[in-house]
C-alpha cells in the first residue's frame, strides 16, 4: 500500500514559488540581453559588444525580496526594460502601491500593509516618489481638452490643511463637476487658492474657456465671493443657481434646536412650491412667521432671492437637478474618504495626487448618463434651441 503523501507546508510552497519567480525574471534578463545584441549566449559573433557578466541586485515582488543577476554588456548600453535600472521593486508591487494610495491610506500605512504581507520594508519617502509619478498624469488631466458645450456646471468648496513655509494652513479646493448634453458626469478640474476673488474665478472660467469649453447653460454655485460676476463677464449667457440645500443648511445654523424642524419644514414650502408665484407667497407667510425671531434667515433669503429661485423657470425634471445636491455629495464623501486618513498634507501635490486618484475611481463609476435624460434633454432642446 503507497504511503500518502503529505501536504507540503505554507513555507515550502512559498519558498517554490519564490524560487520559481527568481529563475523566470532571470531568463527574461538573459532573452532582454540576447535581443539586444542580436545573437545567443556562446554563439559567434562579429559584434564589438558582448556580455560582460553580471551585477547582483535585490528585488521586491510580491513573493518577498528575491536576489537576480542582471547581464551585462561590456559598452554599458543594455537597458533592462523588466526591470529597469535603480528601479528596485516589480510594477506590481508599484500599482499595488498607487491604489492603496488611493483607497486614502497614509505612506506609513501602505509600509505597514507591505511588510506584513511581503516581508521587505519601503521607506515613506519612496512610496511618495512612487506615486509621484503620476503627478504628470495630473497636469494632462488638467490640461485636457472638454467638449464644447456643457449642460450644467457645479462649483463647489472643500478644505483641507497643507503645511506650508514651517506652517499649517487651511486651504480651499474648488472642483468643477459637469453634466454634459449627453447626460454624462465629469470632473473637470481642480483649483488651489487661498483667498476668492473675481480674478481668481475669471482665470478658472478663462482656463475652462482655453480648453474648448464655449457655451454653459447653468451654473450651480454655493455664494463663492466674486464668482457670480465672473461668470456673467465669460459665459453672459448662462443662468446662476445659488445652491438651495447649502443656503437651508446655513440657515438652519443659527437656530434654536427646538425651532429647526419647523422652521425647515416652512422653508420646505417655499422651495419646493410649484411656480414663482406661489414661492413668493410662502416666503411672505415665512418671513410673517420667523422674521422677528430669526431676521438673519428672513434678510439671507432676501439678498439672495432671484439666485435662489432660478430653477423655476425650469421643468420639474430640470429642476431637480439644479437645485439638489446629490452629484456634489457624492464626489465630496469620495473625497473625503481619500483623505480620511492624512489630518495634514505635507504639500500642495499630495493632496491634489489623493483628489486625482478618488476623481478617477468616480469618472469609472460613471458610465450612464444621468436619472431622466431623454426627458430632460427633450427640454432642452425646446429651452436651448438657438445653443445646442
Amino acid at each position: 500500500m503507497s504511503k500518502i503523501q503529505k501536504a507540503p507546508k505554507p513555507q515550502e510552497v512559498q519558498a517554490t514559488i519564490k524560487e520559481f519567480t527568481r529563475e523566470f525574471l532571470g531568463e527574461v534578463l538573459e532573452a532582454e540581453l540576447e535581443e539586444f545584441l542580436g545573437y545567443k549566449k556562446y554563439e559567434r559573433s562579429d559584434s564589438d559588444n558582448y556580455r560582460n557578466g553580471y551585477t547582483p541586485k535585490s528585488v521586491k515582488t510580491t513573493c518577498g525580496p528575491i536576489e537576480l543577476l542582471v547581464p551585462r554588456d561590456r559598452k554599458g548600453e543594455f537597458e533592462p526594460q523588466l526591470i529597469r535600472k535603480r528601479q528596485t521593486m516589480l510594477d506590481e508591487i508599484e500599482n499595488q502601491i498607487t491604489a492603496l494610495y488611493a483607497k486614502g491610506m497614509s505612506t506609513r500605512d501602505i509600509q505597514e500593509i507591505l511588510s506584513d504581507m511581503y516581508g521587505f520594508d519601503v521607506s515613506p519617502s519612496l512610496i511618495s516618489k512612487i506615486t509621484d509619478r503620476i503627478l504628470p498624469k495630473i497636469k494632462e488631466w488638467q490640461a485636457r481638452p472638454l467638449k464644447e458645450k456643457y449642460f450644467l456646471l457645479w462649483i463647489d468648496c472643500i478644505f483641507y490643511n497643507i503645511r506650508e513655509d514651517g506652517q499649517v494652513r487651511k486651504k480651499a479646493i474648488y472642483v468643477v463637476i459637469s453634466i454634459d448634453l449627453e447626460g454624462y458626469k465629469e470632473i473637470l478640474g481642480f483649483w488651489i487658492d487661498g483667498t476668492e476673488s473675481s480674478r481668481f474665478w475669471l482665470g478658472v472660467l478663462n482656463d475652462l474657456k482655453a480648453r474648448g469649453v464655449r457655451d454653459v447653460f447653468i451654473f450651480s454655485v454655493d455664494g463663492l465671493t466674486g464668482l457670480d460676476k465672473a461668470i456673467e463677464a465669460t459665459f453672459p449667457k448662462a443662468d446662476i443657481q445659488r445652491c438651495v440645500v447649502h443656503q437651508i443648511r446655513n440657515s438652519l445654523r443659527y437656530v434654536s434646536w427646538k425651532d429647526k424642524r419647523e422652521l425647515a419644514r416652512d422653508l420646505k414650502k417655499v422651495y419646493g412650491a410649484p411656480t414663482l408665484e406661489v414661492a413668493e407667497r410662502e416666503f411672505e407667510d415665512f418671513s410673517a412667521k420667523w422674521g422677528e425671531k430669526y431676521p438673519h434667515v428672513v434678510k439671507s433669503w432676501e439678498a439672495n432671492w432671484e439666485a435662489l429661485t432660478t430653477f423655476f423657470r425650469y421643468p420639474v425634471e430640470i429642476r431637480r437637478v439644479m437645485y439638489t445636491t446629490n452629484i456634489i455629495e457624492s464626489v465630496n464623501s469620495k473625497f473625503r474618504k481619500a483623505t480620511a486618513g492624512r489630518r495634514v498634507f505635507p504639500t500642495e501635490e499630495s493632496l491634489l495626487k489623493c483628489l486625482y486618484m478618488a476623481a478617477m475611481e468616480l469618472e469609472r463609476k460613471w458610465r450612464r448618463p444621468i436619472k431622466d435624460w431623454p426627458s430632460i434633454y427633450a427640454q432642452l432642446s425646446i429651452l436651448f434651441e438657438d445653443r445646442l
